[in-house]
C-alpha cells in the first residue's frame, strides 16, 4: 500500500485556518481583557511563539482585545523601518494590532491597510480601531493570495506569521510584490524552517493552522521572493523554538482557543531535530526595484 502524502486541499486548509481565527476573535469579543481566561492569557502565558513580542509603550496604545487576539510570531512594525507618510499594508492583519501601529508610525500624512479574510477578526478589527481612536487606517475583506488593492499602492507590505499558513506563498508573494511601489519594502515576520520538515508533519491539518507545518524552508522561501521580482532578499532569526515546547503550545492553543489538541505523533518532530533541523520565527526583508 501506497504511503506517498497527499498535499493539503487549499480550501480546506483555508477553512480550517478561517474557523480557528473566529473563534479566537470569538472569545476575545466576549472577554477583551484575556480571550482565553486567565488561564491561558497570552500576554502572560509565555507562550514560546506569541509571548514578549511587544514593547511596553506599544502595549500602551493599543486596545487590550488588539493584544490578546494577536497570534503573531513577531513584530514587523518594529522592525520594518516605517516613515512618517508611507503607506503599509498588513496582510493577515487579525484584530489589528499591527495596523494600528503602523498608522502611528506614519503618521496622519500615511494610511495603513490592513486585510484579513474572517469576518469576525475584520469585526474586533473595526472595535479596535474605534477604541484607539486612529483614522488613517482601513480593513479591508479578502485572501492575501488576492489582494484588493490595485498594483503600487503601498510602500511596505508587512504579516505578522500569517505567509506560512497560505497554501499557495508563491502567490502571495506574486501580490505583495504587485501592490508594492517601485521601491517599496516587504519586511514580514513568520514562522521558516531551516531544513526539510517530515513530510506526515506537513501533512497535519492542525499543525498547520499552529503555523509549524506549513513553514516554509529557508532557501525556498528566498528562491519564491526572488521568482517574484523581489532583490535584496534578507533573512533574520529572531528566535529558535524548542520543538518540544511549539507541541505542548499548540496544544494548550487548541483547548483554550477552540480548535483540538494536536494529533499528530511527536516522534516527527524528533526526526526533524535529529537531522539538524530547526523551526524559527524569523524577520524576513526583500525590496521591488
Amino acid at each position: 500500500m501506497s504511503t506517498e502524502v497527499q498535499p493539503l486541499a487549499p480550501d480546506a486548509l483555508r477553512e480550517n485556518v478561517r474557523e480557528k481565527y473566529a473563534e479566537r476573535a470569538r472569545q476575545v469579543a466576549a472577554s477583551p481583557d484575556c480571550g482565553c481566561g486567565p488561564a491561558c492569557c497570552r500576554t502572560e502565558s509565555g507562550d514560546p511563539v506569541t509571548s514578549g513580542l511587544y514593547e511596553a509603550d506599544e502595549i500602551a496604545t493599543v486596545p487590550g482585545a488588539a493584544i490578546e487576539s494577536s497570534l503573531g510570531c513577531g513584530n514587523p512594525t518594529a522592525l520594518a523601518d516605517l516613515h512618517p507618510g508611507e503607506v503599509v499594508l498588513d496582510l493577515g492583519s487579525g484584530g489589528g494590532i499591527d495596523v494600528l501601529l503602523s498608522a502611528r508610525r506614519v503618521g496622519a500624512t500615511g494610511f495603513a491597510y490592513g486585510l484579513d479574510m474572517t469576518d469576525e477578526m475584520l469585526a474586533l478589527a473595526e472595535r479596535n480601531k474605534t477604541e484607539a481612536g486612529v483614522t488613517n487606517v482601513e480593513f479591508l475583506k479578502g485572501h492575501i493570495e488576492e489582494i484588493p488593492l490595485p498594483e503600487n499602492t503601498a510602500d511596505v507590505v508587512i504579516s505578522n506569521c500569517v505567509i506560512n499558513l497560505a497554501s499557495d506563498k508563491g502567490q502571495v508573494l506574486r501580490e505583495a510584490f504587485r501592490v508594492l511601489k517601485p521601491g517599496g519594502r516587504f519586511a514580514v515576520s513568520d514562522v521558516v524552517a531551516q531544513g526539510e520538515l517530515p513530510a506526515d508533519l506537513r501533512r497535519d491539518m492542525e499543525a498547520w493552522v499552529g503555523c509549524v507545518a506549513g513553514a516554509l524552508e529557508e532557501r525556498e522561501y528566498r528562491r519564491l521572493l526572488t521568482d517574484a521580482g523581489f532583490t535584496a532578499v534578507e533573512l533574520q532569526v529572531t528566535r529558535v523554538y524548542d520543538p518540544r515546547e511549539l507541541a505542548a503550545s499548540i496544544g494548550t492553543d487548541g483547548g483554550c482557543c477552540g480548535g483540538n489538541a494536536p494529533t499528530w505523533d511527536d516522534s516527527a518532530f524528533a526526526r526533524f531535530e535529529a537531522s539538524g533541523g530547526r523551526v524559527v520565527s524569523a524577520f524576513v526583508r526583500a525590496r521591488k526595484p
